[in-house]
């Protein structure tokens, strides 16, 4: 009986961010105070109303398995929200629910996508897109993503990386892991582009309800891409429930139960009582939402001016999500090295660029979901460190 593993295994990859994570918990374990700018979760409580819910679901005896494709009440909600947010006519039975957000980039990636087709999606990235292009065989095609754009997608970059072998493209705004936005304008270049190709879209938007400086729209809005295009959104980021698992989206007609038979073949379903609690965050009070933005825009002033303040360090001041990705290029030693050395010697948990990317090379990923004087904290233990290379 052979032992060696499937060559797709060496296909796949990871999440840098939580091996960092393990890294940074081992150290607090051995005594040392760890300040956490590793994790994208924000640091609020998940509000109390939606928690009351599940509560109630669990003594309600929601504890049994439901539809694959998500309860009749989330996916009411869903379409629902879809509609107060994006101003997108969506059928409930066109929204699917899944654990979290990440099955739904693999299994769109496996239904759509065979060896020889090519995926082009923004770099640096959410290393998840590129590891599920590779283990399903087809080519990653970056689209790079640059400091002097502030990482805003750039419709001309878009527009090279396309070919009669493109299946599939992937927008994500606003962005992991630079804190880029597509204002309206943007959107409405990258949409002239996109209705240059048949090619699938998947439009990764679970950050949209925490962009700052313009208003968010979506691809999808734009006539005669919405029927294409399969629009991300979860409970984790707006409301706070990164652990909760509940991921949901819009999917084209053709897609539906492809995604569907991927659901039954890996995890059944989302837990019934978790899908009442997203009901309750989807239509209950949204008050806790508008508030964590307003933190957020709160600590990401403080974060990129004192980036900005540390020599021979630059930062781009993010438009949404909770990112700042700072250019440390000019420094004596390389963003891993630099990376290794804040967690190391100075107990602060940052991620490479190179997390994200060939294209990440040079810089950070700091995540500001934590608290004003933790981070006001971190920021002096890194000028301490930068001052002695």
């Amino acid at each position: 009986m052979s032992t060696l593993l499937s060559s797709a295994v060496d296909r796949l990859g990871t999440e840098t961010a939580f091996s960092v994570l393990a890294r940074a918990k081992e150290l607090e374990k051995a005594g040392r105070s760890v300040i956490h700018l590793e994790i994208g979760e924000p640091d609020f409580d998940t509000p109390a109303h939606v928690v009351q819910a599940a509560v109630e679901g669990l003594a309600a005896g929601m504890t049994h398995y439901c539809p694959s494709a998500g309860i009749d009440g989330l996916r009411e909600a869903a379409a629902a929200y879809f509609g107060r947010t994006r101003g997108l006519q969506v059928a409930p039975e066109h929204c699917l629910v899944g654990t979290g957000a990440k099955p739904f980039i693999f299994f769109t990636v496996l239904a759509v996508c065979e060896p020889g087709d090519e995926v082009v999606y923004p770099s640096p990235g959410f290393p998840i897109y590129e590891s599920a292009i590779r283990f399903a065989g087809a080519t990653p095609v970056p689209v790079p993503l640059r400091d002097e754009d502030e990482f805003v997608l750039d419709p001309d970059r878009l527009r090279a990386a396309l070919s009669p072998r493109t299946k599939l493209v992937i927008l994500n705004s606003p962005q992991n892991p630079t804190g880029g936005a597509l204002d309206p304008d943007a959107v409405d270049a990258v949409a002239r582009v996109l209705e240059q190709t048949d090619a699938w879209i998947f439009s990764d938007e679970v950050y949209s309800q925490l962009q700052y400086d313009s208003p968010f729209r979506s691809v999808a809005s734009t006539p005669g891409i919405a029927e294409r295009t399969l629009v991300l959104d979860g409970l984790s980021k707006t409301y706070a429930m990164t652990g909760w698992r509940c991921g949901f989206a819009v999917v084209p007609a053709a897609l539906v139960e492809p995604l569907v038979r991927f659901f039954v073949n890996s995890t059944s379903c989302v837990p019934p009582f978790v899908q009442h609690a997203g009901i309750a965050a989807l239509e209950g009070p949204q008050e806790s939402v508008e508030e964590m933005r307003q933190a957020f825009i709160r600590r990401r002033a403080l974060v990129v001016d004192g980036l900005n303040g540390l020599p021979g360090v630059t930062c781009i001041r993010p438009a949404g999500a909770f990112y700042a990705f700072p250019n440390v290029s000019a420094l004596p030693v390389s963003a891993d090295e630099l990376a290794r050395r804040l967690l190391e010697d100075a107990a602060v948990a940052t991620l490479s660029g190179t997390a994200f990317g060939a294209e990440g090379d040079g810089h950070l990923r700091i995540s500001y979901a934590n608290s004003e004087p933790n981070l006001g904290e971190a920021l002096a233990r890194m000028a301490e460190l930068i001052a002695g290379l």
